[in-house]
């Protein structure tokens, strides 16, 4: 039995996903969960639409690395939507990257969201804050 298939068994339904659009940033992010710096992320509401099986508060997430092994079990615990150009300093702060500033935020997810092709100063986004449960 595999990790996965193992974590897939200890958590049933939970979701296995890497963060970002890219290896590294896979890999970048998940570390920052295992080290406590990052306990929030979000994504585009349209997104968030059109998942198979949208995450909901309380449910557990399989947090893979660049090379889509499992890493870490993390709990959402807080979903809300929220305007790009209304994300608060606080929020940019518990997303953990970079100097963890508002405008640090702003630059990264104004890059990301043009990159899947729906960025917008007022697209509606998916907040989602969430606890380690478990690192693998």
């Amino acid at each position: 039995m595999t990790l996965l298939n193992h974590l897939q068994t200890k958590y049933p339904n939970a979701l296995a996903w890497g963060f970002g659009d890219s290896a590294a940033m896979a890999d970048e992010l998940a570390n920052h969960v295992v080290e406590g710096r990052k306990t929030a992320s979000c994504g585009s509401l349209s997104a968030y639409l059109n998942e198979a099986s949208p995450p909901t508060v309380g449910s557990y997430h399989i947090i893979l690395n660049g090379r889509e092994e499992p890493v870490c079990v993390i709990r959402l615990i807080a979903m809300r939507i929220v305007r790009f150009n209304k994300v608060e300093a606080e929020f940019a702060y518990k997303e953990g990257e970079g100097d963890r500033s508002l405008a640090y935020w702003q630059q990264e997810h104004k890059a990301f969201f043009t990159r899947e092709g729906s960025f917008s100063e007022t697209m509606e986004l998916v907040a989602e804050e969430f606890e380690l449960v478990e690192v693998v």
